[in-house]
Protein backbone atom coordinates (compact mmCIF):
# COMPACT_ATOMS: atom_id res chain seq x y z
CA UNK A 1 0.00 0.00 0.00
CA UNK A 2 1.42 3.19 -0.66
CA UNK A 3 2.53 5.85 1.76
CA UNK A 4 1.60 9.29 1.96
CA UNK A 5 5.16 9.80 1.15
CA UNK A 6 4.80 7.56 -1.87
CA UNK A 7 2.00 9.53 -3.41
CA UNK A 8 4.04 12.54 -2.53
CA UNK A 9 7.45 11.01 -4.73
CA UNK A 10 4.90 10.01 -7.64
CA UNK A 11 3.24 13.20 -7.80
CA UNK A 12 -0.17 12.04 -6.88
CA UNK A 13 0.12 14.81 -3.70
CA UNK A 14 1.92 17.91 -4.82
CA UNK A 15 5.22 19.07 -2.62
CA UNK A 16 7.69 21.79 -1.82
CA UNK A 17 10.54 20.23 -3.58
CA UNK A 18 13.68 21.40 -2.25
CA UNK A 19 16.41 18.58 -3.41
CA UNK A 20 15.96 15.20 -4.89
CA UNK A 21 18.71 12.45 -6.77
CA UNK A 22 18.29 9.03 -7.52
CA UNK A 23 17.85 7.75 -3.48
CA UNK A 24 16.34 10.50 -1.45
CA UNK A 25 13.67 13.48 -1.87
CA UNK A 26 13.65 16.58 0.19
CA UNK A 27 10.67 18.83 0.93
CA UNK A 28 8.90 21.21 3.10
CA UNK A 29 6.68 19.80 5.98
CA UNK A 30 3.10 21.53 5.11
CA UNK A 31 2.80 21.22 8.72
CA UNK A 32 6.21 23.43 10.07
CA UNK A 33 7.58 23.56 13.76
CA UNK A 34 9.25 26.72 11.87
CA UNK A 35 9.69 28.12 8.73
CA UNK A 36 12.42 25.90 6.67
CA UNK A 37 11.20 23.01 8.51
CA UNK A 38 12.05 19.74 5.62
CA UNK A 39 11.68 16.15 5.31
CA UNK A 40 13.95 14.23 4.03
CA UNK A 41 12.84 10.57 2.88
CA UNK A 42 14.21 7.73 0.78
CA UNK A 43 12.77 7.02 -2.93
CA UNK A 44 12.52 3.17 -1.13
CA UNK A 45 9.38 2.61 0.61
CA UNK A 46 10.89 1.57 3.95
CA UNK A 47 8.75 2.29 7.19
CA UNK A 48 11.55 1.78 9.83
CA UNK A 49 14.46 4.11 9.06
CA UNK A 50 16.70 1.41 11.09
CA UNK A 51 15.63 -1.23 8.64
CA UNK A 52 17.43 0.70 5.51
CA UNK A 53 20.60 -0.78 4.72
CA UNK A 54 24.02 0.70 5.88
CA UNK A 55 24.66 2.78 2.83
CA UNK A 56 21.05 4.07 2.14
CA UNK A 57 21.03 4.78 6.15
CA UNK A 58 24.06 6.69 5.48
CA UNK A 59 23.00 8.32 2.45
CA UNK A 60 20.00 9.87 4.16
CA UNK A 61 22.22 11.55 6.25
CA UNK A 62 24.69 13.11 4.17
CA UNK A 63 22.37 14.05 1.90
CA UNK A 64 20.42 15.61 5.07
CA UNK A 65 23.60 17.28 5.68
CA UNK A 66 23.61 19.19 2.57
CA UNK A 67 19.63 20.03 2.40
CA UNK A 68 20.44 21.00 5.91
CA UNK A 69 23.26 23.80 5.39
CA UNK A 70 21.35 25.22 2.70
CA UNK A 71 18.11 26.11 5.04
CA UNK A 72 20.62 27.31 7.50
CA UNK A 73 21.73 30.26 5.01
CA UNK A 74 17.97 31.09 4.72
CA UNK A 75 16.73 30.74 7.52
CA UNK A 76 17.89 32.22 10.46
CA UNK A 77 18.69 29.77 13.43
CA UNK A 78 21.83 28.69 15.51
CA UNK A 79 21.15 25.14 14.29
CA UNK A 80 19.17 22.98 12.45
CA UNK A 81 17.32 20.55 15.07
CA UNK A 82 17.23 16.73 13.55
CA UNK A 83 14.62 14.30 14.50
CA UNK A 84 13.80 10.82 13.45
CA UNK A 85 10.69 10.01 15.31
CA UNK A 86 8.92 7.18 12.48
CA UNK A 87 5.34 7.06 14.09
CA UNK A 88 3.50 9.71 12.07
CA UNK A 89 4.37 8.39 8.21
CA UNK A 90 4.92 4.46 7.98
CA UNK A 91 7.69 5.91 5.80
CA UNK A 92 11.15 6.69 7.32
CA UNK A 93 11.94 9.77 7.32
CA UNK A 94 14.29 12.93 9.18
CA UNK A 95 12.92 16.08 9.98
CA UNK A 96 15.34 18.50 9.44
CA UNK A 97 14.31 21.74 11.98
CA UNK A 98 15.69 25.26 12.51
CA UNK A 99 16.06 25.80 16.04
CA UNK A 100 16.81 28.50 18.57
CA UNK A 101 16.32 26.68 21.47
CA UNK A 102 15.62 23.15 22.28
CA UNK A 103 11.78 24.23 22.89
CA UNK A 104 11.37 24.59 19.37
CA UNK A 105 11.66 20.76 18.83
CA UNK A 106 8.82 20.01 20.80
CA UNK A 107 6.23 18.55 18.38
CA UNK A 108 3.45 19.24 20.65
CA UNK A 109 3.79 22.83 19.92
CA UNK A 110 1.11 24.17 17.78
CA UNK A 111 2.43 24.31 14.33
CA UNK A 112 2.74 26.96 12.16
CA UNK A 113 -0.07 27.89 9.29
CA UNK A 114 2.10 29.06 5.93
CA UNK A 115 0.35 29.99 3.09
CA UNK A 116 1.22 28.02 0.01
CA UNK A 117 2.96 30.99 -1.60
CA UNK A 118 5.03 31.30 1.74
CA UNK A 119 6.27 27.87 1.48
CA UNK A 120 7.02 28.07 -2.03
CA UNK A 121 8.75 31.06 -1.46
CA UNK A 122 11.03 29.26 1.36
CA UNK A 123 11.27 26.54 -0.97
CA UNK A 124 12.53 28.89 -3.78
CA UNK A 125 14.76 30.21 -1.77
CA UNK A 126 16.76 26.69 -0.05
CA UNK A 127 16.72 25.29 -4.12
CA UNK A 128 19.07 28.45 -4.42
CA UNK A 129 21.04 27.68 -1.93
CA UNK A 130 21.70 24.45 -2.94
CA UNK A 131 23.16 25.16 -6.71
CA UNK A 132 25.52 27.33 -5.07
Amino acid sequence: MATLFSKILSGEIPSHAIAGDENFYAFLDINPLAKGHTLVIPRQETDYIYDLDDEMLAGIHVFSKRVAKAIEKVVPCKRIGIAVLGLEVPHAHIHLIPINNIEDINFARPKLQLSDDELAEIASKIRQELKV
